[in-house]
């Protein structure tokens, strides 16, 4: 039977009353909170008074002027990438502490201090920008050295605030090797960078302002803000209750319900932590009742909301970063993101599947789920997201499919708004329209502030990652580098392969993804091309592990906010997850190994990559979870089962065809055996 909760236990799970147009019409003015990233975000004020209604309405016209310049009026790129930062910095002062303790509600005199050199800035590219542009040929002038060094500080102290130490120590690292080259051993060394020099080049188009700062401004604002006005319009909650209709009557259904809605979510947050604060607060409380223990529960949705920023067709921000670097469109790099995705949600729901099998744990009462004919009524709200597909396929920029999304999520808010006010309220046509219009004015600020608050921290990254990919340009140490990376690789790119994964791993436990992709992608990504690892497989190779090491110990963050939710050990939270996870660490190794589950290649050898591939594993998720079908498996049938797994994995005709006889073998074993009476899974009453 099911057991239940620990006492105290909030009772969240539990699907809304009604359904279908009336259930969001009943509840449409209290309209969603976008997602707060609490990832590093322990010095975050909360504004209130005079100055928190200042700041909210100052970041909703920072939101709304980058949507008017990406659509309707472009201006000057290093202008707007400079306005981007700076006016950024600025709200980044306001709503981030130099210190916990200086976290409250109110924003000090010194803080506005430190704004004052942000305007200066920001003034300096708007009055003179074509003098800007004259002397990136001619030379620098004192003013623009001034600049260039205010502006690096000030980034840096951004990202302190917003994202922790990590990133500025490793800018700074990176900045004093500019200066210590001639006294640096072997391949680090280099003649050594003027201070005139090092200032332009570090801080221009070839650092803080140049191409991921060029990401950020345009792409990773556009979605992050369509991400807020999704959750505005509530689609969030329409994303847990589908999930819970499709899954949530099977066994384990408490897990994967979590699975599929952080699968849903994450293909539009773009963000693990956000995807843990969004779908965690409503699935683990739910599977604690269920009986999950606190560190699976945490385990469970830190790795699946972890896997959000790997769905299309929003993924992390590095996808965008990944796109410009490579030069191709974003739309081919979401494309050749859909199959590693798919592989590693089945990973992680055939985890679920076995360890329910094993606990004896069942899915939710049917009187708990809600109505499919519920669910079909409310598909409007899936609106947004099928129009951003569609309007991204189509050949569109994503910034410009971002704003058609937007303006879907519009109308689905101003049509529930106004039936609110006309059925729920019983208020006359005027009275309606007048209420909906305040309703929605508080919905669009509630929304484009949230979205500036979540996009700060992404800036202070990128702009500081900016940094060190200017160091690597102007010293040439990337190249060298990648010398070296071939060197200890003795030309075997399995070698090199581990290596940039470990390096991959390491970057992104002390500071966000992005950055950690961004990194690890100027440092390690030349290295691999020269073996002949194609591109689009080294980076991606790159970014999924930078994304891995959200739950990765021993700093794993999603790992990390999903055991705060579930009141449980952090430590235990992360290996369980790494646990869960583990067949994801193999399927970039996969898709590197056969670009096919990247969509190169014809149909056919397509469908048969993603076939091998998801038998293999399918046999190593049994493997480590020791279960197969209806019993355990012996430690020698797990032996048998993993190395039929990793013969599926390797992209070969003769390992293909192995480890299919030898899996289907034991396949058709298990299917046979029964497990032991203590151990038979036996269904409630009423399945």
């Amino acid at each position: 039977m099911q057991q239940p909760g620990q006492p105290g236990q909030p009772d969240s799970a539990a699907p809304s009353a009604g359904g279908g147009l009336a259930q969001d019409v009943a509840a449409a003015p209290a309209t969603a909170k976008p997602v707060d990233d609490t990832e590093f975000a322990s010095l975050r004020r909360s504004l209130v008074g005079w100055q928190g209604a200042l700041w909210k309405y100052a970041a909703a016209a920072f939101v709304l002027w980058h949507m008017w310049i990406l659509l309707v009026m472009p201006v000057d790129p290093t202008v707007a990438r400079a306005v981007h930062v700076f006016l950024g910095a600025i709200l980044g002062f306001a709503l981030f502490a130099p210190t916990a303790s200086q976290a409250g509600k109110s924003v000090p005199w010194y803080d506005f201090l430190v704004m004052i050199p942000c305007l200066l800035i920001v003034a300096h590219y708007v009055l003179d920008g074509d003098g800007i542009e004259m002397r990136s040929f001619m030379g620098p002038n004192t003013r623009d050295l001034l600049v260039a060094g205010a502006g690096i500080l000030i980034v840096m102290e951004f990202a302190r605030r917003s994202a922790g130490l990590a990133m500025p120590i490793i800018a700074g690292t990176f900045i004093a090797y500019c200066f210590v080259g001639p006294w640096m051993p072997g391949l680090l060394y280099h003649r050594g960078v003027a201070l005139d020099q090092a200032l332009v080049e570090l801080f221009n188009n070839n650092g803080v302002l140049g191409t991921i700062v060029q990401v950020s401004s345009t792409f990773i604002i556009m979605f992050v803000t369509f991400a807020a006005f999704l959750q505005a319009s509530r689609a969030g909650e329409y994303f847990n209750d589908l999930a819970m209709g499709l899954v949530g009557w099977a066994r384990g259904g408490q897990a994967k319900v979590a699975v599929v809605s952080s699968f849903m979510f994450g293909t539009v947050s773009g963000s693990s932590v956000a995807n843990v604060v969004a779908s965690g607060t409503f699935t683990i409380p739910m599977m604690r009742r269920g009986g999950y223990d606190r560190e699976t529960a945490g385990a469970v949705e830190a790795t699946a909301s972890t896997g959000g920023q790997l769905a299309p067709p929003v993924m992390g921000a590095g996808a965008f970063i990944m796109a410009e670097v490579l030069g191709i469109p974003y739309t081919e790099i979401a494309l050749a993101g859909v199959i590693p995705a798919l592989l590693f949600y089945f990973a992680v729901y055939t985890h679920c599947d076995l360890h329910a099998r094993k606990a004896r744990l069942y899915g939710l009462p049917w009187n708990e789920l809600p109505k499919l004919l519920d669910l079909a009524r409310r598909v409007y709200m899936l609106a947004p997201l099928v129009v951003l597909i569609t309007v991204l396929l189509s050949g569109y920029s994503p910034f410009r499919a971002a704003a058609w999304g937007i303006a879907s999520a519009l109308i689905i808010m101003t049509v529930t708004f106004l039936l609110h006010h006309l059925m729920v309220q019983r208020a006359g046509v005027v009275q309606a329209l007048v209420g909906t219009v305040v309703d929605l004015f508080r919905g669009i600020l509630e929304a484009l502030s949230g979205s500036a608050r979540e996009v700060m921290q992404l800036i202070a990254v990128c702009a500081t990652a900016g940094i060190v990919a200017g160091v690597i340009g102007l010293t040439g140490v990337g190249g060298r580098f990648a010398s070296l990376l071939l060197e200890v690789a003795s030309g075997l790119p399995l070698l090199a392969m581990l290596f940039a994964m470990v390096v991959a791993i390491i970057l992104g436990m002390g500071v966000p993804t992005t950055a950690a992709y961004a990194i690890a992608a100027a440092v390690v990504a030349p290295g691999l091309i020269q073996m002949g690892v194609p591109a689009l497989s080294a980076h991606m190779f790159i970014f999924y592990f930078a994304v891995l090491s959200a739950i990765t110990p021993p700093v794993a963050l999603a790992s990390f906010a999903a055991a705060g939710m579930a009141g449980g050990d952090m430590w235990k939270t992360s290996l369980k997850a790494v646990k869960l996870g583990l067949a994801t660490f193999i399927v970039p190794y996969m898709f590197w190994l056969s670009p096919a589950l990247l969509g190169q290649g014809d149909t056919l050898e397509v469908a048969q990559a993603v076939g091998s591939a998801m038998l293999g594993v399918f046999l190593l998720a049994c493997t480590t979870e020791g279960w197969m079908f209806k019993a355990a498996l012996p430690l020698p049938l797990r032996v048998v089962s993993g190395i039929a797994a990793i013969a599926l994995m390797v992209p070969e005709g003769a390992t293909d065809l192995a480890g299919l006889a030898v899996g289907l073998g034991l396949i058709a074993w298990q299917w046979r055996r029964e497990a032991p009476e203590g151990d038979r899974v036996r269904a409630p009453m009423g399945r």
